[in-house]
């Protein structure tokens, strides 16, 4: 049976932020862990500098000029093009969502980084419906989109 495109099928959780980034996981709908978050820290969803305020979000698999295969969130108001790509660093990210099979600082700057992201990004594209939901919630917040 084909998926519903409202159905929530993947939940990002925020686990930590600094002023540098959020790091949190990504999980099914059953509550499994799929992937580790990379993500700006909160600033106001201001563009390039910001990640976007938790909710729920619609999904489309996408072909980016830039980033190659990642998934697009729609409805995201005055934000546009945040996707769900492959990167490593803080400073691969201007307001996307980044996955990795991990966090550790691969790069030696005293932050966590993601690793093996092309690897996770590819997993998912093979794992996720064509068109899905997705839930982001930070521990510690009630999160409403504005």
């Amino acid at each position: 049976m084909a998926a519903k495109s409202d159905e929530i099928r993947l939940h990002l959780i925020r686990e930590q932020e600094d002023e540098w980034q959020t790091t949190g996981r990504l999980e099914d709908r059953n509550g499994i862990e799929l992937a580790k978050t990379l993500e700006l820290p909160w600033r106001n969803n201001e563009r390039n500098i910001s990640r976007i305020p938790g909710g729920i979000y619609p999904v489309i698999k996408h072909i980016s000029p830039k980033f190659g295969q990642s998934f697009w969130l729609q409805d995201t108001g005055s934000r546009s093009q945040i996707l769900i790509h492959a990167g490593n660093y803080h400073r691969d990210t201007h307001g996307c969502i980044l996955v990795g099979e991990g966090l550790k600082d691969i790069n030696g700057d005293g932050h966590l980084d993601v690793y093996n992201s092309r690897n996770t990004i590819t997993k998912l594209l093979r794992a996720l419906p064509r068109k899905f939901a997705m839930k982001i919630t930070t521990i510690g917040e009630d999160e409403v989109r504005p």
